[in-house]
């Protein structure tokens, strides 16, 4: 348990103001998480976490242990685009999975790199997402940043919160799309007739910002470059849907029927820039584009 004295200079802070000065290597959302979990006293007692401290009192912080994962490590290959002792960045296969749930309790891709890792994995999300900092749908292939530690998932994930990750998407939608680029700019949230889809929702939505480019039109088609400004669940699907240009393959936000025979979307996360954890510099990662789309891409009559 660490504890701290409020200082007279401190006095009149939010608690989670003063804790985040307090302990540099959290992050404001964690810290909020533990005040809400009861890991947080003053003066012995639970509060929440825009309490404001006064001069002079005890603010004392128990951060749990990890909980020991309860997952199997699997040998499954992984197509690993770089590593070192604070991240791992793989190619995820179409079909993949990202971390165990209802219908899918193994053969993810937690269980494939908790098997690569072993015991160096990020435990802040917890028992089924062990090194887990952000995650693309089962049938969108590319780049993922995987987090083996704590600091190194706390760094990553601020740079999600605050949108500085760069993340370019390439994929072939329904259509000729008229315009070169564009900006989509629409709120995404549940949809209300039916809650395992995503839809633009005016009323309860999150923001969400897309940016598009056009790379070739062919008769019916269109191949595209996708720039996420937010990370919404399903954004690009949702989006492209929105203005008549589904994913090609995309049987949830698009046609029931597709002339070439896939396995969901055409969709592509073809780069990820970010700013190391440790060394402080912006990198780059490219993954290469797969087998199948690159086929569709030589196909498609023009």
């Amino acid at each position: 348990m660490t504890e701290y004295r409020v200082l007279d200079e401190e006095n009149g802070m939010r608690l989670d103001h003063f804790l985040s000065q307090r302990e540099s290597e959290l992050s404001r959302s964690a810290i909020q998480k533990y005040i809400k979990e009861g890991d947080v006293l003053v003066q012995g007692k639970h509060v929440k976490a825009n309490y404001r401290v006064v001069a002079d009192e005890q603010v004392s912080m128990d951060i749990p242990e990890p909980v020991e994962v309860a997952i199997v490590p699997q040998n499954i290959p992984l197509q690993i685009l770089y590593e070192d002792q604070d991240i791992l960045i793989v190619d995820k296969p179409k079909g993949m999975v990202v971390h165990p749930a209802p219908g899918h309790p193994d053969q993810t891709l937690v269980n494939a790199v908790m098997y690569h890792c072993k015991d160096s994995l990020s435990g802040i999300n917890g028992e089924i997402r062990p090194g887990i900092v952000h995650r693309i749908d089962q049938d969108t292939t590319g780049s993922l940043i995987i987090c083996k530690n704590d600091t190194a998932h706390i760094k990553i994930a601020e740079q999600i919160k605050v949108h500085s990750i760069r993340r370019i998407y390439r994929g072939i939608v329904i259509g000729r799309v008229s315009k070169e680029e564009g900006v989509i700019h629409a709120p995404i949230g549940r949809n209300p007739n039916d809650r395992k889809k995503m839809a633009i929702n005016e009323k309860n939505g999150k923001d969400a910002i897309t940016h598009y480019r056009v790379l070739k039109r062919y008769k019916d088609y269109t191949y595209m470059e996708f720039q996420l400004e937010t990370g919404r669940t399903h954004q690009i699907r949702v989006h492209m849907a929105s203005i008549g240009h589904p994913l090609l393959g995309d049987m949830v936000y698009g046609p029931k029927k597709c002339p070439y025979k896939l396995q969901g979307q055409t969709l592509h996360a073809a780069l990820i820039g970010f700013v190391h954890p440790s060394t402080g510099e912006y990198m780059e990662v490219e993954a290469p584009i797969p087998e199948y789309f690159s086929h569709l891409l030589t196909i498609l009559p023009e």
